[in-house]
This record gives structure tokens, C-alpha cells and sequence, in this order.
């Protein structure tokens, strides 16, 4: 039954030390498609057919979510891309003897830019939000300068122990961040100045015993989930009046936005946001419009001096 077939296929994935954000899509996605077929009538794995997951794309394009709006094309893509990876492990298993999800036409990803990305100015209004005279506005502080300085995702900043700081050199360790990859950030010295702070000031307050070492805690002394991190940066990012939306992710466009707009290399802001494939940053320079304005300014025809007796540009009839 695929049903059995698609539990036994997440223990081979958790043995090889897949992310549990990947066993987590594989039971979603190919559960949901399972259910799908099962209206239908269809439960063995070989009787799945390539006009039935065809036809299951074709669902996929028509569906429509909660607030009304269809799936993306990438939410369609990685829901097809994990159907086609069960169906590849399930011949590999010979539970079929042919894969029908092989060679299926994925839908084109589109590559979006991001919709909001902060200036220096309106980042530096965000960070001005936190009450420094309480400990949770020390702990905010520390949270939005770290978040601001190395670009980490939400996930990775509430995953911290106090031993991944090194606040003598200056750096944070990423631990298993996404992908299950490693990686050792450099804090920027006001980032590490409010961070010892906190740690000096605030954390004794909030910390209850045992202590887990988590670096960011909530009241109860626990330590902060990403989804109460993202509504806390939400609501200053609100509050600040920079009229963009937005939390965590903010900070990681702007990091990554200013840095290459500054001059770094592109392959070092790679590194700072985790990407595996370096076409995945090459976003940003799409976004870092400065350099191309200045080109615009100096080259284009129109923004250069009138020659010497050339005629004055006619009067304007509006």
C-alpha cells in the first residue's frame, strides 16, 4: 500500500540523515497525493500511472489556498520535485518496475526579487525601536543588530548557544543550519557590543533553571521559537513607520543588498546567507539598482550636458 510504502520511505531518508524539514515536506506532499489517488480508487504503487500524475500537476495548478490565491510555481515545483523522488526510490527498490514520475515536465520557477529591502536609514529606525530601559528591549536590541549584521534565517538565530558566540574574534557558529551545513559568521562589533550586554545585563533575569544555554530567551525563561521571533521583528519593523512589511527576512535582504552595494564579492555574501549555489545570491544584484543609477547617470545621452549651440529643449505644453 503506498500509504506503508511512504513511512518506510521517510525512515530511509531520517537514516541518511535528511533535514527534518525535508521528512516533513516528503509526508505533506506525497501524503496529500496519496490521499488524492485514493478518491480515485488507486492505492499500489504500480498502478500509478504517468497520465495520473499529470493530471495531479495539472490539480496542483488549479488549486486555490485559503486567502484565495493559487500555488506558486514554486510550490508546485518542490511538491512535483519530492512525487518524483519517491517514485525514483520506490523503483530503486524494485516496488515498480517502472518510474512514472520520470522525465515529468516540472513548471518553470520563476526567479522573484525580493518585494521589500530595506535602506541603511530605515534599518537603523527599526533598530532604534526596542525600550532599553527593560530586559526583553536589551534582548530585542541584540536580537535585530545580530539579525542585521550577518543576515542569519530566523531558525538558525533561535537555534544559538551561548558556545557558538566567540565574542573575543568576533563570530558566531551557524550549527546545522539549513541543509545541515555548518558555518562560522563574523559579528560586527556593535552587533557583539549589544549581544555582551544582554548577556551581562538582561539574560540573568529571564534565565530559570536548568539552563539550556539558549542565547535568547522569552519571560518564562525559555528560549524563543521561530515563530514568536518573527512576530516580535514584525511588530517593530510596523512600529518604526518605514511603511515596509516584513520580519527577519528584512534584515537578510538588507545585509546582503548593502554589502554587495558597498563593494563586496559576491561569492563572500554567498557564504554569509548559506547558499549552495551561488545563482541563488546572484538575486541580490538585481536588487543593488546604485551602482546601475550612476552608470545610467554618466552614460545615457539624456543625462548628459547639451553640447555647445545645441537647441534648447522645446517648452513643455502641459
Amino acid at each position: 500500500m503506498l500509504r506503508e510504502l511512504l513511512e518506510e520511505h521517510c525512515r530511509w531518508l531520517e537514516t541518511r540523515n535528511y533535514a527534518s524539514g525535508t521528512l516533513h515536506n516528503n509526508r505533506l506532499y506525497i501524503g496529500r497525493f496519496i490521499e488524492w489517488l485514493a478518491e480515485r480508487g488507486v492505492t499500489r504503487a504500480q498502478d500509478v500511472t504517468r497520465p495520473m500524475i499529470e493530471r495531479y500537476q495539472r490539480v496542483l495548478f488549479h488549486h486555490r489556498k485559503k486567502d484565495g490565491l493559487p500555488l506558486s510555481f514554486a510550490g508546485q515545483h518542490v511538491r512535483l520535485v519530492t512525487l518524483q523522488g519517491f517514485f525514483k526510490w520506490l523503483c530503486r527498490k524494485y516496488y515498480i518496475t517502472a518510474n512514472p514520475a520520470a522525465d515529468l515536465e516540472l513548471p518553470k520557477v520563476e526567479k522573484r526579487l525580493p518585494r521589500q529591502v530595506l535602506t541603511a536609514h530605515e534599518a537603523e529606525q527599526i533598530l532604534n525601536q526596542p525600550d532599553l530601559a527593560t530586559p526583553l528591549g536589551q534582548r530585542d536590541r541584540a536580537i535585530l543588530e545580530i539579525l542585521y549584521s550577518t543576515g542569519m534565517r530566523r531558525k538558525e538565530l533561535t537555534g544559538l548557544r551561548l558556545y557558538d558566540f566567540d565574542l573575543e574574534r568576533g563570530t558566531v557558529m551557524i550549527r546545522e543550519g539549513k541543509g545541515k551545513k555548518d558555518r562560522l559568521l563574523p559579528l560586527g562589533a556593535r552587533a557583539a557590543a549589544w549581544l555582551n550586554k544582554y548577556l551581562e545585563e538582561a539574560r540573568p533575569k529571564l534565565v530559570v533553571e536548568p539552563d539550556e544555554r539558549e542565547v535568547f530567551l522569552c519571560v518564562s525563561g525559555r528560549g524563543l521559537t521561530p515563530g514568536v521571533l518573527g512576530n516580535l521583528v514584525h511588530q517593530y519593523v510596523k512600529q518604526s513607520g518605514v511603511g515596509k512589511v516584513g520580519s527577519c527576512h528584512l534584515f537578510r535582504h538588507a545585509m546582503a543588498t548593502l554589502m554587495l552595494e558597498n563593494g563586496a564579492d559576491l561569492r563572500y555574501v554567498q557564504q554569509m546567507l548559506g547558499h549552495a549555489r551561488l545563482n541563488t545570491t546572484e538575486i541580490y544584484t538585481h536588487v543593488n539598482i546604485r551602482k546601475l543609477i550612476e552608470v545610467h547617470q554618466l552614460t545615457h545621452p539624456a543625462k548628459l550636458p547639451a553640447p555647445p549651440g545645441a537647441d534648447a529643449p522645446p517648452p513643455s505644453s502641459l
